[in-house]
């Protein structure tokens, strides 16, 4: 490709309230990979609530301009002179998780997602709001059989986080799982639980998402302050709202377990001992996933495919995505149409 040649990419100029604008739709140089990389064509890209704390500025700015979006399904345009993993035109997978050193304890300890040197997709480098991209060959995922473009793209942060989450919380065989938020990841996770044999229990505020918890066969759905039906073994909290960790802590059962699914989440209220934390109960955090973690989800997703609910946008229409989102308007995952999806 020609050094000239340009591309569109949304960029996170101005992080701040949506109301102010903060994306903007620009001309950029096409990206090159690195020996070590893929250039990659985005086909669709998944708009992820991390986009949005991005765009609104909740995380700090790690490259000023970035492009948004790890929820990216491409096809390989070209490779680094290192790559051997990949051929030009497979179809390939990008995600939060970007690079890790590979040399520190967690790194050499299986647990990478927790590397100091982490860097990530649309935070420290360009991500998928853009025509092409670029990955580290080693960091980029192939993709189960029997999904379109549009139902994959959720699979890469939706999908992985959820999983994560789900590992997080240590759901006993045969368990009862709380899901506090009912968008793109716990609709996924919840799947995953139900083809478990576990007990499912959504509460969330909107009654869309209640709707669709119940078609794919959660035992009950109700508000996010309301009590479920009986003590729960396991809770996932998806919804980025601090109040609701007490809330789900005294859903729990003795020796239960929750585990908070977000990158960011509002001020956690005073919790007290006796109603909160005794009898054992545990709280986790989750922080992006292994590439272990992500290899193993997409083996459970080609194993029980799993129902993929989708919002498509065209591209021209991040800003309104990332609005709809904010606004719990969009049914299961946003995805913005960039190239030809299947």
């Amino acid at each position: 490709m020609g050094a000239t040649e340009t591309m569109r990419a949304w960029a996170v100029e101005n992080p701040g309230p949506l109301e102010r604008g903060p994306l903007s739709l620009r001309s950029r140089p096409m990206p090159r990979a690195e020996a070590d990389e893929l250039l990659v064509r985005v086909l669709v890209c998944g708009v992820c609530r991390t986009d949005l704390h991005v765009a609104e500025g909740d995380l700090p700015v790690h490259r000023p301009g970035v492009v948004p979006g790890h929820e990216v399904v491409g096809e390989v345009v070209e490779k680094g002179t290192e790559v051997t993993e990949f051929e030009v035109g497979d179809r390939v997978g990008i995600a939060w998780l970007r690079r890790t050193c590979g040399r520190c304890t967690y790194c050499r300890g299986g647990r990478e997602n927790l590397c100091p040197r982490s860097l990530y997709t649309g935070w420290d480098a360009d991500g998928g709001y853009a025509e092409h991209t670029t990955v580290p060959a080693q960091y980029a995922y192939r993709l189960p059989p029997g999904y379109a473009d549009e139902q994959l793209a959720p699979l890469l942060c939706a999908g992985l986080i959820g999983y994560r989450a789900w590992l997080r919380a240590q759901v006993p065989d045969g368990g009862r799982l709380g899901i506090y938020g009912f968008g793109a990841s716990a609709h996924l996770t919840a799947q995953v639980a139900l083809a478990s044999g576990v007990t499912v229990h959504v509460l969330t505020r909107s009654e869309a998402a209640r709707s669709l918890a119940l078609e794919l066969g959660a035992a009950s759905a109700g508000g996010p302050a309301d009590r479920p039906p009986e003590p729960l073994d396991s809770a996932v909290l998806f919804a980025p709202v601090g109040d609701l960790v007490p809330v789900a802590l005294e859903a729990l059962d003795r020796g239960g377990t929750l585990a908070i699914a977000g990158i960011h989440l509002t001020d956690v209220p005073v919790l007290t001992y006796q109603r909160h934390l005794f009898y054992e109960r545990t709280v986790r955090s989750v922080t992006a996933n292994t590439r272990c973690d992500g290899q193993e989800f997409f083996r459970f997703a080609a194993r029980h495919p799993l129902r993929v609910t989708t919002t498509p946008y065209l591209f021209e229409e991040a800003d309104r995505a990332l609005a709809d989102l904010a606004g719990d308007r969009v049914r299961g995952a946003a995805i913005l149409r960039i190239g030809s999806a299947t």
